[in-house]
C-alpha cells in the first residue's frame, strides 16, 4: 500500500495521480488518495481515498503565523481543520501502514509521514525552490520526481538530484499531425482555425489583453476559452485534438496536456510563488518544443509574428515533451522501491535515540 497525497489547488496534481494510481494498479500496486478533494470517479476503485479537512478556510482572526516563523510554508495556528487533517493522516498511517508515501505536494505532509516513520517521495514543482522548507522537503525524501523530461534545462533550482520522468498527461498523445495549417493567408477560404485558450484552474488567468490580440489576429477564426474566469471542461481533450493553436498558461498541467495533443502553443507566465511558471515559460524556450512566448500585449505587429510563426510550428515536436509513458515510468519507480521489497527486518545493537 502506498499513500499519495494531492495538494487541492489546481488541476494538475490529481490528474498525474490518477494516471500513477491506475498504472500502479495494472503492476499490482495499490495507490491510497489522500487530499482535501472528493474522489474522482475515474479513481482505482480497489485503492481507496481519505478525504482530508481543509487547512485554509478563513478563521476569525484570519490566519496566524502561517509559516511557523518562516520555517515551514502553511502551518497556521490552532486552525481546526489543519488539526484534524493531520490526524486524520496520523490515523490512517497507523491503521494502513503504508510502505511509502507520494507528496504532491506539501512539505508539511512530508514531513508528517517521515515522522511517523514512512518513506517519502517528493513531486517537486518548476521554479526556483531553494528556500530552506523546500530544501528540507527534499532532504528528508528518498526521492524527488520532477514531471518534465530530462532537457528542460533550468526548470527546477532546489534539490541536488532529480528523476526527470517526461511531461504526464492523462490522455494518451496523439500521433504526430500529417498537415499543418500554415499562415492564416494561406488556409483554403472553407477552412475555419480553430483556436483554444487553457488559462487553468489554479488562480489567475490568460489576461483579456492577450485572448484579445488573437481576435484582432485571427477574426475568422473559431476560439474556445477554458478555465480562469471561464468554464471548464473535465474533458478539454476533443477541443485540443482539434485546435490549430492553442494560448495557454505555462502551468505543468495545461503544458503537458498541450503536448500530448501535439498542438503549437503560444505561452505566457502567470504569477505564480517561486516563479514557477517563469522557469517552465523558460525552459520551454530553450528546448526544441514547439512553443513561443506571447509578445507584449500592446505590441499588435509582435502578435501579428507570433501568431504566424506559431501556426507553421510542427506539433509533433512535442513528443520529446510528453511521450506518453510517464505515468508507467512512475508506477515503476513505485513498484521498484527497495521499501516495497519483502526483506528480513534489520536488527540494530547499540542504537541510541
Amino acid at each position: 500500500m502506498i499513500g499519495w497525497y494531492i495538494h487541492h489547488q489546481g488541476r494538475g496534481h490529481l490528474h498525474r495521480a490518477t494516471a500513477v494510481a491506475q498504472a500502479a494498479a495494472l503492476r499490482g500496486v495499490q495507490i491510497t488518495g489522500l487530499s482535501s478533494l472528493p474522489q474522482p470517479a475515474d479513481w482505482p476503485a480497489e485503492a481507496g481515498w481519505v478525504q482530508l479537512e481543509r487547512d485554509d478556510t478563513a478563521e476569525r482572526g484570519g490566519f496566524r503565523d502561517p509559516t511557523a516563523s518562516d520555517a515551514l510554508h502553511w502551518a497556521p495556528v490552532h486552525h481546526p481543520g489543519l488539526r484534524r487533517r493531520s490526524a486524520e493522516l496520523s490515523s490512517w498511517i497507523d491503521r494502513a501502514v503504508p510502505k511509502l508515501l507520494v507528496a504532491d505536494v506539501s512539505v508539511e505532509i512530508a514531513l508528517l509521514a517521515r515522522l511517523h516513520g514512512i518513506p517519502v517521495i517528493t513531486v517537486a514543482l518548476p521554479g526556483d525552490r531553494t528556500d530552506p522548507t523546500h530544501r528540507l522537503g527534499y532532504e528528508i525524501s528518498a526521492a524527488v520526481v520532477g514531471m518534465w523530461p530530462a532537457q528542460a534545462a533550468e526548470i527546477f533550482v532546489g534539490a541536488p538530484e532529480v528523476r526527470a520522468l517526461g511531461g504526464l498527461s492523462r490522455f494518451s498523445s496523439e500521433p504526430p499531425r500529417s498537415n499543418q495549417p500554415g499562415t492564416p493567408e494561406s488556409e483554403p477560404a472553407d477552412r475555419q482555425l480553430e483556436i483554444l485558450v487553457l488559462s487553468g484552474g489554479g488562480g489567475g488567468a490568460v489576461s483579456e489583453a492577450a485572448i484579445g490580440q488573437l481576435r484582432r489576429t485571427l477574426p475568422q477564426a473559431r476560439l474556445s476559452i477554458l478555465g480562469g474566469e471561464s468554464s471548464w471542461r473535465e474533458d478539454p481533450w476533443p477541443l485540443l485534438t482539434r485546435a490549430d493553436l492553442v494560448l495557454t498558461a505555462a502551468g505543468q498541467n495545461s503544458i503537458a496536456e498541450v503536448a500530448a495533443s501535439r498542438t503549437p502553443a503560444l505561452v505566457t507566465a502567470l504569477d505564480r510563488p517561486h516563479q514557477e511558471q517563469t522557469h517552465m515559460l523558460a525552459a520551454l524556450e530553450r528546448g526544441p518544443w514547439p512553443a513561443l512566448r506571447t509578445p507584449d500585449p500592446t505590441d499588435d505587429a509582435g502578435w501579428d509574428q507570433a501568431v504566424a510563426q506559431a501556426l507553421r510550428l510542427d506539433g509533433a515536436d512535442w513528443a520529446s515533451w510528453c511521450d506518453g509513458a510517464a505515468a508507467e515510468r512512475f508506477a515503476e519507480l513505485l513498484a521498484s522501491m527497495p521499501t516495497l521489497q519483502t526483506s528480513e527486518p534489520t536488527r540494530l545493537t547499540g542504537a541510541t535515540r
